[in-house]
């Protein structure tokens, strides 16, 4: 059984939280609020630590404030993020 690649809040919750490969073969990290709200980074460490990364998100999505539970999650894990501009 794979890696659990996308987490949605529980219970009336709108943040979305998934991982995906870019074209170039590079591990982005797609954040979606619910307001059309979209917010993507680049993952610019080791992505081969496909278990952190989910633990991360998972903790992230069900926190009350995701991205800032999110970034502090990925820096305990030494997951280095670029954001990206869409």
């Amino acid at each position: 059984m794979g890696t659990q690649t996308t987490f949605h809040a529980p219970g009336n919750g709108t943040d979305f939280l998934g991982w995906r490969m870019s074209r170039t073969g590079t591990t982005e990290i797609v954040h979606e609020d619910g307001a059309a709200r979209r917010q993507v980074w680049r993952v610019c460490s080791n992505a081969s630590d496909e278990v952190g990364l989910a633990e991360a998100m998972q903790l992230a999505v069900r926190a009350n404030r995701v991205i800032p539970t999110l970034m502090d999650e990925l820096k305990k894990r030494a997951i280095n993020v670029e954001r990206l501009t869409i």
